[in-house]
């Protein structure tokens, strides 16, 4: 799949200047005080470049020349990397992985648990994911590719806000290295 980066950012950018708050993933990272965390699936950066505005060290990843290309723009400064995140190896450890925006949904079919064990590698304390359950990769699979990776699950909401879940049809789900159990 293709992106035109200019143009999905224009999206956000035309929300935001709706009034729509747009940085609701930032918020639910900011809830577990990191200092670092790797924007795996970064897209145009949207993401990372609020995180980095709040103090944060952020590196953000994407398989997309495009999109990066725009975050580049946007954001300079930053640290944007090409690459599947399949097959990233940063060799270093962040507080927080977050894949915003249905980013399992964006890899090719049967090669979730590869993109879970890449970003699994990166987890210094949380893997934080939120996706569409309704386009074919089910939180049972979600589940059981962390749990491969050597992640337990320890907390799922609804929303990036943070309502309780509720069996619909979106998740977010924070995953943690070493530890069993629900939250």
């Amino acid at each position: 799949m293709s992106w035109d980066g200019d143009e999905y950012q224009a999206r956000f950018d035309r929300l935001a200047a709706a009034g729509t708050d747009v940085h609701g993933e930032a918020d639910f990272v900011c809830r577990f005080d990191p200092a670092t965390v790797l924007d795996a699936g970064c897209g145009t950066g949207r993401v990372a470049i609020e995180l980095a505005r709040r103090g944060i060290e952020v590196v953000g990843v994407d398989v997309d020349p495009s999109m990066l290309a725009t975050a580049r723009q946007r954001a300079p400064a930053l640290e944007w990397v090409e690459s599947d995140l399949a097959t990233l190896d940063l060799g270093r450890r962040f507080d927080v992985v977050v894949l915003a925006g249905n980013v399992p949904l964006f890899t090719p079919a049967g090669t979730q648990r590869a993109l879970v064990a890449g970003c699994a590698r990166h987890v210094g304390r949380v893997l934080v994911a939120g996706f569409q359950l309704d386009r074919g990769y089910s939180l049972a699979e979600w589940d059981a590719d962390c749990a491969a990776a050597g992640l337990s699950l320890v907390d799922r909401r609804a929303t990036w806000d943070g309502d309780p879940y509720d069996g619909g049809a979106y998740a977010v789900s924070v995953h943690q290295s070493g530890r069993s159990g629900a939250a």
